[in-house]
């Protein structure tokens, strides 16, 4: 096994228990262990494909809470959200928008964490969850990350971690499965990534399994400090890809 090779897979297995505990994160923690040796144009298409083979493997393991009416907003959203994102990637600086991204979730994020008592956000109706699905899908037509706000919106609304774990798994699986037929249609993803991909699905499948069964165990307050917590480390690394290059 080539040393490339190894750090993708091994990569992988983290990120595939981490995104099975949480229902996303898998793109944030792969490309922190990626970005040491893999070209950055694999490891975007390798992240989308991962990521989106761990939320089919996760649909069908936890299934807890699932509530159609709750989702299709999310849905909608994403669908318009991804192609303007992927229409978008060569008109903005990337760079930029993750660093800002990167340091609202850094300063917030945290601050919701220690908090006594997180605000609850009940203005807005199915409205404002349709935005809050166009905005992950943007940025999930940006760089695969479909999961963070929306993930953030459901924990200001004060969901309980079934019902938000159904409408992130759910909305993820869609919205990385738009990106990845938009990658495949666009060229990104060539001839010699091919092989790697069932390689990759096979070293997920196992972790998101196991992930999934220690998410069952959590309680509600525990699975919001982990959300909370992959949340501000998904900021911290989006401004540690993101400031070197700036600076």
């Amino acid at each position: 096994m080539t040393p490339d090779l190894a750090l993708l897979l091994g990569g992988a297995v983290v990120a595939g228990f981490v995104q099975g505990l949480s229902g996303f994160a898998f793109s944030m923690v792969a490309m922190s262990i990626w970005v040491w040796g893999l070209d950055p144009k694999l490891a975007a298409v390798m992240a989308v494909f991962g990521s989106f083979t761990g939320q089919l493997v996760a649909a069908f393991s936890v299934r807890r809470g699932f509530d159609a009416r709750a989702l299709v907003p999310y849905l909608a959203g994403a669908a318009v959200g991804v192609p303007l994102g992927v229409w978008a990637l060569p008109h903005i600086d990337p760079l930029r928008f993750k660093a800002a991204f990167g340091a609202l979730l850094v300063l917030w994020c945290p601050a919701m964490l220690f908090s006594s008592r997180l605000p609850r956000v009940t203005a807005g109706g199915r409205w404002a969850d349709a935005a809050a699905g166009t905005i992950g899908g943007f940025m999930g037509g940006l760089g695969g990350l479909t999961g963070v706000v929306p993930t953030l919106w459901c924990t200001l609304r004060g969901l309980a971690k079934d019902a938000q774990r159904s409408i992130i798994q759910n909305f993820n699986l869609a919205a990385l499965g738009f990106t990845l037929l938009g990658y495949i249609a666009s060229g990104a993803v060539r001839r010699e990534m091919w092989p790697r991909l069932p390689l990759l699905a096979a070293a997920v499948v196992i972790p998101v399994l196991a992930g999934a069964h220690v998410y069952v165990g959590l309680s509600e307050l525990a699975f919001r400090r982990v959300v909370l917590s992959l949340l501000a480390l998904s900021g911290l690394a989006l401004l540690a890809s993101s400031l070197p290059r700036l600076l």
